[in-house]
């Protein structure tokens, strides 16, 4: 059974940095693309950021480039996402998901764990 546990969310204040972790497993973690998404309270999915399944690509969207990073480590089964410079407009529950690499629906995602951005 695949499962993806995410953990680090918070509420932080506009400026502010958090890092969210993803615990993987049920399936070969390092042979799959990864990718994190959000959903802001009445909005749709929205593709965040994805690496490869070897860590050497990554893409994000426009709205968090040169804010966020992602990141993995195949031997923890683990993906991850800093987060810094964070906006109000960032407030949403964060899923990870697997997903091909330069695809922005996942197959998979976790349960999600919510970020708020306010003062």
């Amino acid at each position: 059974e695949v499962r993806l546990v995410e953990s680090g969310g918070g509420l932080v204040q506009p400026g502010g940095s958090l890092r969210l972790s993803c615990a993987a497993s049920g399936f070969t973690f390092s042979a799959n693309g990864m990718m994190w998404v959000r959903q802001a309270p009445g909005k749709g999915l929205e593709f965040i950021s994805g690496i490869n399944n070897i860590g050497r690509s990554t893409r994000y969207a426009d709205s968090v480039k040169g804010r966020f990073t992602i990141s993995r480590d195949n031997a923890k089964n683990t993906l991850y996402l800093q987060m810094t410079n964070l906006k109000p407009e960032d407030t949403a529950v964060y899923f990870c998901a697997r997903g091909p690499y330069g695809t922005v629906v996942p197959v998979t995602r976790g349960q999600g764990t919510q970020v708020t951005v306010s003062s």
